[in-house]
């Protein structure tokens, strides 16, 4: 991983959609040379997949919660079930099992307050194992740099909606 490397990466980030003949001009490096430097980023794992950032707001999802949750118990087999049970819900983008007061750290998005309502009542209430459910809603989404940039340097806040 050099330099060129982490241009790609920037650049990518910033648009997976941009030519390679367009990254290519921007790292000084032919189309063909840059070809095989983002196949092996990709073989790497250093480029996991490619995706479209979703505009939620625009879609009708104006709420997102970030909701910590206490186990009562850390034996494995139940923060597997845990795991299990949330991967399976409609609305949770991100699971975290962090340190501190809590296990867990969800990111759910939702419609509205009654459906985070709807979700709590039949989704996160029944989660196995659950001993609290703490929620926080988010009322301003705060522009941050990428990953590319905040791992590399460089460029302004990205604007996500």
């Amino acid at each position: 991983m050099d330099k060129i490397d982490a241009s790609i990466l920037k650049l990518l980030a910033a648009d997976a959609r941009a030519p390679v003949s367009a990254i290519a001009t921007q790292v000084g490096l032919s189309q063909s040379a840059c070809t095989r430097r983002i196949q092996a980023l990709e073989a790497s794992g250093h480029v996991q997949g490619y995706g479209a950032r979703l505009g939620h707001r625009r879609l009708g999802f104006r709420i997102t919660a970030l909701v910590d949750i206490t186990l009562g118990t850390q034996i494995e087999e139940d923060l597997a079930r845990f795991e299990a049970a949330v991967a399976q819900i409609d609305g949770v983008v991100e699971c975290a099992l962090v340190s501190g007061g809590q296990d867990y750290r969800l990111k759910i998005l939702a419609r509205d307050l009654d459906d985070y309502e709807r979700l709590h009542r039949e989704h996160l209430g029944r989660l196995p194992g659950v001993v609290t459910i703490n929620s926080s809603f988010v009322l301003r989404a705060v522009p941050t740099r990428s990953e590319a940039e905040a791992l590399f340097g460089g460029g302004h806040p990205a604007r996500h909606s």
